[in-house]
């Protein structure tokens, strides 16, 4: 599990193919990897990556076909957003992350708005059901908070500090971005549509 609240900015350095798989190694930035063991998780751009290999300042991880199918942004020379998997003493900044992107979104809006930056977002429509005024959306692994839905498009506001911290800042109109809609919304749809009547 994760936050949602991005610990540093990487690259990858190098993107091999493997067959319909990929290994990637990526430039941790300033990821602290002090504590990082083979098989640790890691989010990257908001999808959940375990560590198959470590060297300074960088570590390496497998991509399945499954998952390079219903992602973005893994390409040689990308900035990409990292997050450490959540301990249970860590404090929960942002809201409950699993790392199972479940599709990719397209920008419509990037526009500077007074003092934010507002990200608007035409989302799949099979996963539009499930984001909501007010709720939590993860965006190339950030937490924000949704702002304004209008059938597929939602609107997020982006503070400073969030560009400043994020591959956000980078993003414009018809860029390809990671969802993860907010796992109370799946838990919620399963409880109002589940048959408990006895077969």
């Amino acid at each position: 599990m994760f936050t949602g609240i991005i610990q540093a900015i990487g690259r990858i350095h190098r993107f091999e193919a493997k067959g319909p798989d990929a290994r990637l190694d990526i430039d941790a930035g300033g990821l602290d990897l002090d504590d990082v063991q083979v098989g640790d998780s890691i989010a990257v751009n908001g999808v959940c990556l375990t560590v198959v290999a470590l060297a300074p300042g960088q570590f390496s991880v497998d991509v399945s076909a499954a998952t390079l199918s219903c992602t973005a942004g893994f390409v040689p020379g990308a900035e990409v957003n990292l997050e450490k998997a959540l301990r249970l003493a860590d404090r929960l900044g942002g809201h409950l992350v699993s790392g199972h992107v479940d599709g990719v979104g397209t920008v419509t809006r990037f526009d500077p708005v007074s003092a934010s930056t507002l990200l608007e977002i035409e989302a799949p429509r099979e996963l539009a059901r499930y984001i909501a005024r007010k709720g939590s959306i993860t965006v190339q692994g950030v937490s924000l908070t949704v702002n304004r839905v209008d059938d597929q498009r939602f609107a997020v506001n982006l503070i400073p500090h969030t560009l400043e911290q994020t591959t956000l800042k980078h993003v414009q109109p018809g860029a390809r971005v990671n969802l993860e809609v907010d796992l109370m919304a799946r838990y919620a749809e399963r409880l109002a549509t589940f048959d408990d009547q006895p077969t």
